[in-house]
C-alpha cells in the first residue's frame, strides 16, 4: 500500500510507476463502504459526505515536495468527485482541464518530470440533488521566467514540445514550424523529450480535451500561432552597430514568422526590438538599446505573450465551466500548488513558492494544532498541552511590514538605481535581528523554512519583481491583430506602479508588481480555506531519484517531520479528535433512551446515554459545551443508532404495509362495486345496440342471399335448358340419322330405281309416318320438365340452335318431345350438367381473364386462320383437279369388256357403293363427337339415289359407277362446306361476334385433325374409284355413248 493515515491526515508515498488501485471496481467500493483501507477516493468519499450531511463546503488541501505526486493525488480526487456527482457530461469537461493546464502549466524540472510551476485551486460546485453543477479554476503566479530560460537538463513548458512532435502538416505550414531543437528557447538546455513520454500522443489528447471545454478551432489555431510566436522570437538575432554596444535586430526567418503570426508589420516589430522612446520634458527622445537590453525587451515581450495567453486559456475554460443558475453555494474546493523546492541556486520564484507553502503549513498547523488545542482549554478539557513547531516567525519576516522581506524588496525595486546587490545589503541591514534570516556574502541570503534552510540569490530579483513591459511594446501589440490586442488591452487595464516622484512612468507601464500580487493573491485563498472543513493530503517522495521501489529512509523522515504529520500522530493518539455539542449529540441518540429520561435536560440526556451504552470514562470527556470523543467511541454509538433505526423502520415498514393493504383492499371493494354497476349499464347499453345491428345485419343478409339465390337460379336454370337444348337437339339428330340409315339401306337393298320424284315423295311419306309417331310419344310421356321448347337464339347462334329436321323444310323452327326411353338417359345427364355448372361458375372469372389475354392474341390467330384457308383452298382445289381428272378419264376409257367381267366389274361396285355410303353416314354414337356437332352444326348431307332402271345388268353396274361418283362430288361440295362454316365460326368466337362455351384454339386444332383424316381418306376411295373405272374401259360402244351422257348431264 502506497497510504497511510495519521490521525485525520493521510499520506501518500509516490510509488514513481503506475499502481491497480485505481478505476470503476475501486470506485464503486469506497462508495458503498465495502473497505476501509486509506485511500484517496476515502478522503474525497469523505469530504462529499460531510458536504451532503452537514451544508458545509470542503476542501482537499494536497501538500508536500516537488516531485511528490501532488498533482496526480489532484486528478485521482477529481475522478473519485465526479464518478460520485457525475451524469450531466459537465464532469468530463472538469477532468479534461488536467491535461490542459499540465501542457501549459507543467514543465521538466531537476526534480520532477511533471512539476507544476503554477498554482492552481479547482471549486467543484455542487447542485440540491448532490449532482456537479460547474467548477471554476483559479491559478497562482506562473512561472514565466521558465519560456526564455531553463537550467541544464530542464525543459520549457510541454505545450512547446508537443507542439512542434505533434502538428499536422497543414498546422506546420500555417505556423512555418520547425523541429523544437530549431529553437532557441528550447535547446538552450539541451533537454527536449522526456523518457517514456510520446509528445505527439499527447498533442492529440490536448486536441481532443480543448474540444471538450468547447474551445472553437480558430480560438485554437490562434492560440497555437501566439505559441508559434513565441518560439520565433526566441530566434530574433542582434547585430551590434557602433562602439556603445548598440544593436539593430537582423532581417532574419524569425523576426518575419514572428511579426507574421502576431499580425503586425515586420518593420515596427524590429524597431520595438531595438529602440526605446524616452520622454524628456515635452518630447519624446528615441534611444537605442544594447544588447543586453535588447535581449530583455524580447524576452520581456514573449513572457508577457506567453503568460496572458495562459491567463486567457484559463478564462475560457471557467465560462465552459460555468455554474450560472444551479449553484447552491456548496463546493469542494482541491489546491493542487507547487510544493517546497530547494535547489542549488534559488532565484525569486523559489521564494515566492516556499512562502507559499509557509502559508499552507500555518493553515495546517493551525487547525490541527492550534485551534484544536485552544478549543479544548475554552472548554475545560484536562488535557496535556502538545509541543508543535510553529513558523509564525518565518511568516514575519517574508511579509510583516514596513521591514518585511517582500516590502524592501518592492521599495528597491521603485528606485532607479537600485540593483540586486543593494536590495541583499538592505536586506542583511533590516533583517539580521529575526533568527530565521541568515546574511550570506554578496547577494545572497538564507531562511530557515519549516521544511529546511534555503540559501537565495538575489540576482534578478528586481527584474523579475517588477516584470517591466515598455510602452513601446504595448503598443506594438495594440496595433496586432487577434489575440495580442486583446492582451494589450489587458495590460494597459492593469495598475501602474509609482515613481518616487507619486506620478505614473509612461515609459515602463506595467501591473503591480510580481510579489504584491501574488501576496495578495495568497490571503485570498487563506481566507478561501478559513471558510471550508480542511481534509490534508501529505504527499511524500521516497527517493530523489525518482525510481520506484527506492525508500530513502532519512529523506521520507525528514519531510514527516517538516510537514508535522509526527505532531499530528501525538495529538491524534493523545487527543479527542470526534467532538460534538451537547444539543447535538442529544438530539442525534437520545430517542435510544426511555422516554422519561429523554425529556430532561441536554446535559443529562448526554451523560445517561454515555452510560446506558457503558462508554468507558477514560474514553470521553465533558466540556462545557461539548462532548469529546476518543478515536473510534462515536463509531459504536452509530453503530447502535444504525441498527435501532433499522429496527424501528422495519416494524414501521410492516405496519404501513398492513394499513396501506387494508385501506387498498377498501378501496377496491369500492371501485370493484361502482364498476360493476357502471359496467352493467354499458353491457346493457351495448348489448341493445348489438341486438339492433344484429336485425339489420340479418335484414341486410337476408337481402343479400336473397339476390344471390335468384341469380344463381337465373344461371343455373339458363344453363340447364341450354344443356337440355343440346341433349334434346341431339337425340332427335340421331333418331332421324338412323331412320334415314334404315331407309337408305333398304332403298339399297332393293335396288330401287326410280326417278328423283319418286324418291322424293318416299321420303317425305315416311317423314310424316315418323312425325305422326312423335306426336303420339309426345301426348303419353309429356312431363313438365320434359315439356321445355328448346328457345335458340337467332343470328347470333344460329350454328348450334337450328337444327335441319329435313332437307325440304330446313328453315322451319319447332319442338320434338324426347321418346320415354331416352327420358332417364336425359334426366342423369341433366344432373350432372348441373353439377359440372357449379364447376364452370367458379372457372368463369378465371376464363374472363383468359378472354382478355385471348382478345390480345386475336390479332396472331387472324393471319394463322387466313393463311389456313388459303392452305384449304388450295387442297379443295386440288381435290377438284384430280375429280375433274377421273372424269376425264371415265369418258377416254375404252368399251366394257364381256359380261363375265361386267359381273366381276359389278360386285366391285356394289362393294365400293356400299364402302362409299357408309364413309359418307354418320359414324357410330360411340365414336361420334356429340359436342362438336352440336358446336358447328354439322348437316347430314342430302343423298339423291339413282331413278333409271335398266333391262340388263350392265346397265345397272353403268348406272352405280355413275351414282358413286355423284356421291363423291356431293361429299366433296358437303366437307368443303361444313369445314368452311366451322372456320367461320371459330373467327366469329374467338373476335367475340359469336358466343360459345368453347376454347378456339383446342377446337381449330380438332378441326385440322378430321380434315387431314378426312383428306387421306377420300384421296384413297377416289384412287380406288379411279381404279374400278378404268376396269369398266372394255364396255361397248353403247354403254361409252351412255356414260358420256350422264357425264356430260353431271358435269354440266
Amino acid at each position: 500500500m502506497i497510504y497511510t493515515k495519521a490521525g485525520p491526515v493521510l499520506v501518500a508515498i509516490n510509488p514513481f510507476k503506475d499502481v491497480c488501485l485505481y478505476g470503476k471496481e475501486f470506485i464503486r467500493d469506497y462508495r458503498l463502504k465495502v473497505t476501509e483501507n486509506p485511500h484517496v477516493y476515502m478522503m474525497a468519499d469523505a469530504a462529499f459526505g460531510a458536504m451532503v450531511r452537514d451544508g458545509v463546503n470542503q476542501s482537499i488541501i494536497i501538500s508536500g515536495e516537488s516531485g511528490a505526486g501532488k498533482t496526480e493525488t489532484a486528478k485521482i480526487a477529481m475522478q473519485y468527485l465526479a464518478a460520485l456527482g457525475g451524469g450531466n457530461g459537465i464532469e468530463d469537461e472538469i477532468l479534461q482541464t488536467n491535461p490542459i493546464l499540465e501542457a501549459f502549466g507543467n514543465a521538466k524540472t531537476s526534480r520532477n518530470d511533471n512539476s507544476s510551476r503554477f498554482g492552481k485551486l479547482i471549486d467543484i460546485h455542487f447542485g440540491n440533488s448532490g449532482k456537479i453543477c460547474g467548477a471554476k479554476i483559479q491559478t497562482y503566479l506562473l512561472e514565466k521566467s521558465r519560456v526564455v530560460q531553463q537550467s541544464q537538463g530542464e525543459r520549457s513548458y510541454h505545450i512547446f514540445y508537443q507542439l512542434c512532435a505533434g502538428a499536422s502538416p497543414d498546422l506546420r505550414e500555417q505556423l512555418n514550424l520547425k523541429p523544437a531543437e530549431e529553437y532557441s528557447y528550447l535547446n538552450q538546455s539541451n533537454c527536449l523529450t522526456i523518457d517514456e513520454v510520446d509528445d505527439a500522443q499527447r498533442f492529440k489528447s490536448i486536441l481532443e480535451a480543448l474540444n471538450v471545454v468547447q474551445i472553437s478551432i480558430d480560438d485554437q489555431k490562434n492560440m497555437f500561432a501566439m505559441l508559434a510566436a513565441v518560439l520565433w522570437l526566441g530566434n530574433v538575432k542582434f547585430s551590434v552597430i557602433d562602439n556603445e554596444n548598440h544593436v539593430e535586430v537582423e532581417n532574419s526567418e524569425g523576426v518575419k514568422n514572428a511579426a507574421t503570426l502576431l499580425g503586425c508589420n515586420v518593420l515596427e516589430l524590429m524597431k520595438a526590438l531595438s529602440t526605446r522612446k524616452i520622454r524628456a520634458g515635452n518630447e519624446n527622445i528615441e534611444q537605442k538599446l544594447t544588447l543586453s537590453q535588447a535581449v530583455d525587451t524580447r524576452d520581456a515581450l514573449a513572457k508577457a505573450i506567453y503568460a496572458s495567453l495562459f491567463d486567457w486559456l484559463v478564462e475560457h475554460i471557467n465560462k465552459s465551466l460555468e455554474a450560472g443558475k444551479r449553484r447552491t453555494g456548496r463546493s469542494i474546493s482541491i489546491l493542487d500548488i507547487y510544493g517546497f523546492e530547494s535547489f542549488k541556486r534559488n532565484s525569486f520564484e523559489q521564494l515566492c513558492i516556499n512562502y507559499a507553502n509557509e502559508r499552507l503549513q500555518q493553515h495546517f498547523n493551525r487547525h490541527l494544532f492550534k485551534l484544536e488545542q485552544e478549543e479544548y482549554s475554552l472548554d475545560g478539557i484536562d488535557w496535556t498541552r502538545v509541543e508543535f513547531e510553529d513558523n509564525q516567525e518565518c511568516l514575519d519576516l517574508i511579509e510583516k511590514r514596513p521591514l518585511g522581506l517582500l516590502s524592501l524588496l518592492d521599495e528597491e525595486c521603485t528606485f532607479p538605481k537600485g540593483t540586486d546587490l543593494t536590495l541583499a545589503n538592505k536586506l542583511k541591514q533590516h533583517l539580521n535581528g529575526n533568527s530565521c534570516f541568515k546574511g550570506e556574502r554578496g547577494s545572497a541570503f538564507g531562511v530557515c523554512h519549516y521544511a529546511g534552510e534555503v540559501v537565495y540569490d538575489t540576482t534578478t530579483f528586481l527584474e523579475k519583481n517588477r516584470d517591466l513591459l515598455h510602452s513601446d511594446l504595448i503598443q506594438l501589440m495594440s496595433s496586432c491583430t487577434g489575440l495580442p490586442q486583446l492582451f494589450a488591452a489587458n495590460f494597459s487595464k492593469g495598475p501602474q506602479i509609482l515613481t518616487p516622484r507619486g506620478r505614473a512612468n509612461g515609459a515602463d507601464s506595467q501591473r503591480q508588481s510580481v510579489a504584491t500580487k501574488f501576496k495578495g493573491q495568497l490571503f485570498k485563498l487563506m481566507q478561501r480555506l478559513e471558510n471550508t472543513s480542511p481534509h490534508f493530503i501529505r504527499c511524500i517522495k521516497p527517493n530523489k531519484l525518482q525510481l520506484p521501489g527506492v525508500y530513502e529512509q532519512g529523506l521520507v523522515l525528514q519531510q514527516l517531520r517538516c510537514c508535522g504529520v509526527l505532531e499530528v500522530v501525538r495529538i491524534s493518539r493523545s487527543g479527542y479528535p470526534t467532538r460534538m455539542s451537547h444539543q447535538q449529540f442529544a438530539k442525534r441518540y437520545g430517542f435510544l433512551l426511555p422516554p422519561n429520561v429523554a425529556a430532561q435536560e441536554v446535559l443529562s440526556v448526554s451523560v445517561a446515554i454515555l452510560h446506558q451504552f457503558n462508554i468507558l470514562p477514560e474514553m470521553y470527556q465533558v466540556g462545557f459545551t461539548k462532548l469529546f470523543f476518543r478515536t473510534g467511541q462515536i463509531g459504536k454509538l452509530e453503530d447502535t443508532r444504525t441498527r435501532t433505526l433499522n429496527g424501528i423502520l422495519g416494524v414501521q415498514k410492516v405496519f404501513r404495509g398492513y394499513r396501506a393493504r387494508c385501506q387498498f383492499k377498501e378501496l377496491k371493494r369500492g371501485i370493484v362495486f361502482l364498476q360493476s354497476f357502471i359496467r352493467g349499464a354499458q353491457s346493457r347499453k351495448q348489448y341493445e345496440l348489438l341486438m339492433e345491428r344484429r336485425k339489420a345485419v340479418i335484414t341486410i343478409q337476408k337481402e343479400l342471399r336473397s339476390m344471390t339465390a335468384r341469380r344463381k337460379y337465373l344461371t343455373t336454370r339458363k344453363m340447364v335448358i341450354l344443356v337440355q337444348a343440346v341433349l334434346r337437339g341431339w337425340l332427335a339428330r340421331r333418331q332421324i340419322q338412323i331412320m334415314r340409315q334404315q331407309l337408305h339401306e333398304e332403298a339399297f337393298s332393293l335396288k330401287v330405281d326410280v326417278e328423283k320424284p319418286v324418291a322424293d315423295l318416299i321420303f317425305d311419306r315416311n317423314y310424316e309416318v315418323i312425325d305422326k309417331e312423335l306426336q303420339l310419344v309426345e301426348r303419353a310421356n309429356s312431363l313438365p320438365k320434359t315439356n321445355r321448347r328448346l328457345s335458340m337464339q337467332g343470328s347470333k347462334h344460329s350454328h348450334k340452335s337450328e337444327w335441319l329436321l329435313c332437307e325440304k323444310d330446313s328453315e322451319v323452327e319447332g319442338t320434338i318431345k324426347v321418346q320415354v326411353s331416352y327420358l332417364a338417359e336425359l334426366q342423369r345427364r341433366v344432373h350432372e350438367a348441373e353439377m359440372s355448372l357449379r364447376e364452370k361458375e367458379d372457372a368463369n372469372a378465371l376464363l374472363q381473364q383468359r378472354l382478355q389475354q385471348y382478345e390480345a392474341r386475336w390479332s396472331e390467330y387472324e393471319v394463322k386462320m387466313t393463311s389456313m384457308e388459303d392452305m384449304w383452298q388450295k387442297q379443295m382445289r386440288s381435290l377438284q383437279l384430280s375429280l375433274v381428272a377421273a372424269k376425264k378419264s371415265l369418258v377416254e376409257d375404252s368399251l366394257i369388256p364381256p359380261t363375265k367381267q361386267g359381273d366381276v366389274i359389278s360386285n366391285q361396285m356394289t362393294v365400293s357403293q356400299n364402302h362409299v355410303v357408309k364413309s359418307t353416314l354418320p359414324p357410330d354414337d360411340d365414336e361420334f363427337d356429340w359436342d362438336e356437332a352440336a358446336s358447328i352444326g354439322t348437316k347430314t348431307p342430302d343423298y339423291k339415289f339413282p331413278t333409271h332402271n335398266f333391262d340388263n345388268g350392265l346397265a345397272r353396274e353403268l348406272d352405280a359407277g355413275r351414282s358413286v361418283v355423284g356421291h363423291m362430288v356431293k361429299e366433296f361440295e358437303h366437307r368443303t362446306q361444313v369445314f368452311n362454316d366451322d372456320a367461320n365460326f371459330l373467327v366469329e368466337v374467338k373476335s367475340g361476334q359469336a358466343e360459345a362455351n368453347l376454347n378456339p384454339d383446342e377446337e381449330l386444332r380438332k378441326l385440322k385433325q378430321r380434315f387431314d383424316v378426312w383428306k387421306k381418306d377420300y384421296k384413297f376411295r377416289l384412287r380406288e374409284t379411279k381404279g374400278i373405272l378404268h376396269k369398266i374401259g372394255g364396255v361397248d360402244s353403247v354403254v361409252e355413248k351412255t356414260k358420256k351422257k350422264w357425264w356430260g348431264k353431271k358435269s354440266s
